[in-house]
């Protein structure tokens, strides 16, 4: 128990995303969007124009805020940053992989998914030697 993350519990905590336009705009629209005062936003609109580096940026910067509960990524996008994505194990900030408009969401390559696949097979597999 010692080792237990503790979430922020303030109403300040945050959901960044790194996606489409589209996407960002939805969310957006529903209230997500935030700008401090140092104008970072949180959020990071892809287009053809960003670099897989400005991606990989956003990613640890938004992993690192402290006020960030959960990064939303489109599954595409996490794909350019797979590295990065699967070698990411804190609980706080969450990674969730959305789908986009334009790309099919593929649960095989959901790093969240995957894991949760695993405990549960290796659970079922303790549980089958008792």
């Amino acid at each position: 128990m010692a080792n237990r993350v503790q979430i922020p519990t303030s109403n300040s905590a945050l959901i960044a995303m790194i996606a489409d336009e589209d996407s960002i705009i939805g969310f957006l629209l529903a209230g997500v969007g935030n700008v401090d005062p140092r104008r970072k936003t949180n959020y990071l609109i892809v287009d053809s124009k960003i670099t897989v580096k400005q991606i990989e940026d956003a990613f640890k910067e938004f992993t690192t805020r402290e006020e960030t509960a959960i990064v939303m990524i489109s599954q595409y996008v996490a794909n350019m940053i797979r590295f990065l994505v699967d070698s990411y194990n804190k609980p706080v900030p969450a990674i969730l992989e959305i789908p986009s408009k334009d790309q099919p969401y593929d649960p095989t390559h959901d790093s969240v998914l995957s894991r949760v696949k695993y405990l549960f097979s290796a659970e079922s597999v303790a549980s089958g030697r008792r």
